[in-house]
């Protein structure tokens, strides 16, 4: 598969939870839905809690059933077979049986991905390396830390050597060196060629590791782009300038707002401070590259001398509260409606209810049919 196509499409994608006396309650996780993740890309979901992020996930693994658009993976229907056997997945809260150790819970998913004893013993040590869990394999996971859990919940999402790895909040309640690890692993796993489909809230995680970005509320994409692309959608940027010149402010002030807004009136797009030493501090709201170059021009050409420049990066932060605002909470999504039906294939309702546990080992069941393996091995050594 080419760099530029996409490992992941979604267009249009709906889905719409009913309920209540002969369904006519209802409530929309996912409006018109659209996006696409290429081969080799960190690409994150970033979205508050309730934006419809969970929901998509699950419609792409297969779990539940859109009500309308399509989702592919690898350009195979998202949930087939043929898709998911090239997909790792690692839930939020990932739930180990307590007798196992790092070594045996690779035994027994690996079995469930239909892996003989003997490729489960090539992959483990390598995988166990480099989730930084070498000796602490024969240790039982009662005894660790949730970033363990999260470095061996990667170590068995990458068991069959997937292609998309789907992480669903990997670095939620860890600490600052957990979050540093899960970090340092996702980007070697990048320099391996893997895409990672990241689900986060956690704006500085995303920011970090990702080359783009879709920022979701209320069921929608409200932008999609790197950092640099999502930055230009912003209204302006702000630029700071220490000038040294004999001219009172005024005169400055009537330079500079010909510069950034084309006229002499006066507004908000310019802050003035003269500061102790006599350096006059401008902040100016630029709308773009050719407003800042004007105003350096301007300042230039009235003879004004720039001891300095600088055009800070918007943050991811302002990015998104830009996009996303404030949801009306009649527009917040969350759990379907109590006795919503969500329309899924026989099995799917009940694989929703035991949430991303069942979704991770039916992945891996499906995985082991396919490939026609017996029953998975795993005893607790």
């Amino acid at each position: 598969m080419s760099d530029h196509q996409p490992v992941i499409t979604v267009e249009r994608l709906t889905k719409t939870y009913r309920g209540g006396l002969l369904g006519k309650r209802s409530l929309t996780a996912l409006r018109q839905v659209s996006l696409s993740a290429y081969r080799g890309e960190v690409f994150g979901l970033l979205g508050p809690n309730g934006a419809g992020k969970t929901t998509l996930i699950k419609i792409l693994l297969g779990v539940i059933r859109a009500s309308g658009g399509t989702a592919e993976m690898f350009g195979h229907p998202a949930g087939s077979i043929a898709a998911r056997q090239r997909v790792g997945y690692l839930p939020e809260s990932l739930r180990i049986d307590r007798h196992h150790t790092a070594r045996s819970a690779l035994r027994f998913y690996g079995g469930m991905s239909g892996l003989d004893r003997h490729r489960i013993a090539q992959r483990s040590p390598e995988l166990l390396q480099l989730v930084g869990l070498e000796g602490r394999d024969r240790e039982s996971v009662r005894r660790f830390s949730k970033g363990m859990y999260q470095r061996l919940g990667l170590a068995q999402a990458l068991l069959h050597d997937p292609d998309l790895l789907i992480l669903d909040e990997p670095t939620d309640g860890l600490d600052p060196v957990g979050r540093s690890e899960v970090r340092r692993l996702l980007l070697e796993l990048k320099a391996r060629g893997k895409t990672i489909f990241l689900n986060s809230h956690i704006l500085q995680e995303v920011e970090l590791v990702c080359d783009r970005v879709a920022v979701m509320a209320a069921g929608q994409i409200r932008g999609i782009g790197t950092l640099d692309e999502l930055t230009q959608q912003l209204d302006s940027r702000r630029v700071k300038l220490d000038l040294a010149t004999e001219l009172g402010d005024q005169d400055v002030q009537q330079t500079l707002l010909k510069a950034v807004t084309g006229s002499d009136l006066p507004g908000n797009h310019l802050q003035f401070v003269r500061l102790a030493n006599g350096v006059l501090r401008v902040s100016a709201a630029c709308r773009d590259q050719a407003t800042i170059d004007r105003v350096v021009d301007a300042v230039r050409r009235a003879g004004i001398s720039i001891l300095s420049l600088t055009a800070p990066r918007r943050s991811l932060e302002e990015v998104f509260l830009s996009l996303v605002g404030s949801v009306p909470l009649d527009q917040e999504l969350g759990s379907p409606p109590l006795g919503a039906s969500a329309s899924v294939d026989e099995g799917a309702a009940e694989a929703e209810d035991s949430q991303e546990e069942t979704v991770r080992l039916a992945m891996a069941e499906q995985r082991r049919a396919a490939s026609g393996a017996g029953s998975p091995a795993g005893d607790a050594s």
